[in-house]
């Protein structure tokens, strides 16, 4: 009588398992079937942005559910979850220094052409690649990187704090691959949208993309010269100023709790008793702000 029991609470036991299982697979099969529903329906605001057909068919090729790792990674951004300090040590370093001096001889020419054409010094141009993609080296790790389309839809189908977000660069997404200037097995980047050795959104790539290298496309996945460039170029656009100073690092008096967090004069922040470590003569323009 008890091996009849025992296996009829085994078997209610392994019922309930699969009635458990079904469940969570009906429930990623509507999952699926709605991303599926909003990728179809989402073609008609694409197109009135002028992306045809074939192209957003070829965006969306095999794609049939979201990129669950993207929304886990839109949980956590270390820019916003990391101790200041503990950020940039980890990416300032004499490790990324070292590398930086040597990138810079390696790639002087291009950097002394893309500093004349646009006006930015070398050493900036050089800070953004190592910050955005350690010079590259982010790009080799495939495993780690989104493809651009399912990327942003996921946002755009999933969170609702990033959809508007995610659809207008969706978009320009799609006008990237429409224009031809990346290839769709290449059309890789972070879980935001994020793309290339200088880490450039959809939007910001089509407004300031740089065909530096000349070969007819803004390639800043493959070509230094192109993304380098295009870093280059969104700084003049927004206002760079060649040889103008923009902050330092500066030491607050023990006890000043008041100065720490509002950005003042140079000019008065010496009087308040700032001062910039290692540092003498500094040049400081009349409007500069520290």
């Amino acid at each position: 009588m008890n091996y009849y029991l025992v296996l009829i609470r085994k078997i209610i036991v392994i019922t309930a398992v699969f009635v458990c299982i079904s469940g969570l697979f009906t429930e990623n099969v509507k999952a699926d079937a709605g991303f599926q529903s909003w990728i179809s329906g989402f073609y008609l605001t694409a197109s009135m942005s002028g992306i045809k057909k074939k192209t957003y068919e070829q965006a969306f090729s095999g794609v049939t559910e979201i990129d669950p790792i993207v929304l886990e990674k839109a949980r956590y951004q270390p820019e916003f979850t990391t101790a200041i300090w503990d950020y940039i040590d980890g990416r300032v370093n004499p490790f990324t220094i070292r590398k930086g001096k040597r990138m810079g001889r390696y790639y002087a020419g291009t950097l002394e052409t893309v500093e004349k054409r646009f006006g930015v010094e070398s050493s900036i141009i050089l800070a953004i690649w190592s910050m955005e993609s350690s010079y590259g080296e982010v790009l080799k790790k495939k495993n780690r990187l989104h493809y651009i389309p399912r990327a942003l839809a996921t946002l755009a189908y999933s969170d609702k704090k990033r959809r508007r977000f995610a659809e207008k660069q969706l978009i320009a997404a799609l006008q990237i691959l429409q224009d031809g200037d990346i290839s769709r097995e290449q059309f890789l980047g972070s879980w935001a949208g994020a793309m290339g050795h200088t880490q450039f959104i959809p939007t910001s790539y089509l407004a300031y993309g740089i065909d530096m290298d000349g070969n007819g496309r803004r390639d800043i996945w493959n070509s230094i010269p192109d993304a380098l460039a295009t870093a280059a170029s969104l700084l003049r656009k927004n206002g760079w100023r060649t040889g103008k100073t923009w902050g330092y690092e500066t030491l607050i008096p023990s006890g000043d709790i008041n100065s720490r967090n509002r950005p003042r004069p140079w000019r008065n922040g010496k009087n308040l008793g700032l001062s910039v470590p290692e540092r003498k003569n500094i040049p400081v323009p009349e409007t500069e702000q520290c």
